[in-house]
């Protein structure tokens, strides 16, 4: 039968299910794969990487709130310290659009309003007043 798993193969199958994982298991890419790509489509695959790796501290979902721009913000530099150089937003939300649908998460209209919206502001009068000694 051709189902017994460690017999017959030689030394070779046996060191490649030692792990508990073959070579040809997803999880582990083949050796040759990194090397085989262009230099320009490896360094994409890598900063693609980075930017989930930095989805996982700040998520697409509060790029819609009001704390967007910080969110954004933290994506650049999370991309900025792992490849050292600058990152603009445009270049971000460039990558980010190829994972997400960008147009989901702009502002509603309603939301827009509200943000703008101005009212007077003043201090209370017992802020003013000193207190005497």
């Amino acid at each position: 039968m051709a189902g017994g798993g460690s017999g017959g193969g030689g030394g070779g199958c046996k060191e490649e299910e030692q792990d508990g994982v073959s070579v040809h298991s997803p999880c582990k890419a083949p050796l040759s794969s990194a090397s085989s790509l262009p230099q320009k489509e490896q360094s994409q695959v890598e900063l693609e990487l980075r930017l989930l790796e930095a989805l996982e501290r700040y998520p697409p979902a509060k790029l819609r709130g009001i704390h967007r721009h910080f969110v954004l913000y933290g994506l650049m530099e999370h991309l900025r310290r792992s490849f050292d150089r600058h990152f603009s937003a445009d270049e971000v939300l460039q990558l980010l659009d190829r994972f997400y649908n960008l147009d989901m998460l702009k502002p509603d209209e309603d939301e827009s309003e509200i943000l703008n919206q101005e009212e007077d502001f003043s201090l209370p009068q017992s802020y003013f007043v000193k207190e005497e000694l």
